[in-house]
């Protein structure tokens, strides 16, 4: 039996989260309605609390609905809905792109161009449109896959993190037999560690500090560098007899990130940045050099055409959402663990609600 209405951790204000009854939507046309099992914070999510992306619209108004890396059960169908039905167990997407655009039909439907325009067909959930800090919400039928069947509803709620990570590998690849580094051991690093490791590298770095480092070595990489014991570019180029590393994956989003990258990577080597920065406070790299030494530099935005792979790897042990998920809190206690995971509190790594 569904109710007439929910529990909801509602943004009401920037800085001001409330627990509030709301109704529970119904689905429309080729949309299926959810109850949400588990919702995991990603960084984006208290960075929109603290308003630190106001200019971006994100979010659109108050009071609102955040969350967008969830899996949970489809309880009720939309017109025109038959990929689905009741009783399946399915994870979310955080995008729905409008399915018309360039873009769109090109498959890169995270970069669409009619963003933001809900009479469009576009969605982003828990960033334009609500999300999953709810006990249900109504996804598109585009933007849900099907959970394996020996997957947890916390790990499966990994998809998008673990996407983000895959769908950045894909953007520059991996050197088989390479030598390749990671720079920030957070969730969406420690996975893109796991699958470069995976997909053939055959030296993994992990540049980082504390716990999550820990943990990195912990789940295969193969050399921690500790950037607050040592220079990351340094130890690197003494590890690659002064070539540098094949392809390397920034998921910091620290301000000496791109310039240390830019340090460390080979002549030819590409580097692809997943971080989001504080642009003011980048410290540049000479230009120059990746003209001269041939350098791909590239961005990736999210998880497009990546997510049956990522819950198949998960599935298979391949990704161990063991050692990402690191703390569960109930819905009613998100403000706890919203604290837990932005001061990274008893080693926090991925912290998941389940409303």
């Amino acid at each position: 039996m569904i109710p007439k209405t929910m529990k909801a951790c509602q943004l009401v204000a920037f800085n001001k989260l409330e627990i509030r009854e709301v109704p529970v939507p119904a689905p429309g046309p080729d949309e299926v309605l959810c109850r949400i099992r588990a919702v995991a914070i990603c960084g984006t999510d208290p960075e929109i609390i603290f308003g630190h992306h106001a200019k971006k619209g994100w979010p659109p108004r108050f009071p609102f609905t955040l969350g967008h890396e969830w899996a949970g059960e489809v309880v009720a169908l939309g017109p025109n809905v038959t990929e689905f039905k009741e009783g399946d167990r399915v994870a979310g997407e955080a995008h729905k792109g409008c399915g018309a655009c360039e873009n769109c039909l090109k498959g890169r439907y995270t970069l669409c161009l009619n963003y933001g325009k809900e009479e469009k067909g576009h969605r982003h959930y828990g960033f334009t449109v609500p999300g999953a800090n709810c006990e249900y919400n109504v996804y598109s039928t585009k933007a849900l896959r099907k959970i394996p069947d020996n997957l947890s509803f916390e790990h499966a709620s990994l998809l998008d993190t673990a996407g983000v990570a895959l769908h950045g590998i894909e953007m520059i690849g991996v050197t088989p037999g390479g030598t390749v580094a990671v720079w920030g051991p957070g969730p969406i690093g420690l996975c893109a560690m796991q699958m470069m490791k995976g997909m053939g590298a055959k030296t993994v770095i992990m540049v980082g500090r504390k716990h999550r480092l820990k943990v990195a070595g912990e789940i295969g990489a193969d050399i921690l560098i500790d950037f607050e014991k040592e220079d990351p570019v340094k130890r690197i180029l003494e590890l690659t007899g002064g070539k540098g590393v094949d392809e390397i994956q920034e998921c910091s989003g620290a301000a000496v990130a791109l310039k240390e990258c830019l340090a460390a990577v080979r002549k030819g080597g590409k580097i692809n940045l997943i971080g989001f920065y504080e642009d003011s406070k980048v410290v540049l790299p000479p230009i120059t050099s990746i003209v001269m030494n041939e350098i791909t530099l590239t961005g990736s935005r999210a998880n497009p055409n990546v997510s049956d792979r990522v819950l198949n790897m998960f599935a298979a042990g391949i990704l161990k959402g063991d050692k990402v998920v690191s703390h569960t809190f109930p819905l009613e206690k998100y403000e706890e663990a919203l604290d837990t995971f932005v001061h990274r509190k008893d080693g926090a790594i991925k912290v998941v609600v389940k409303p």
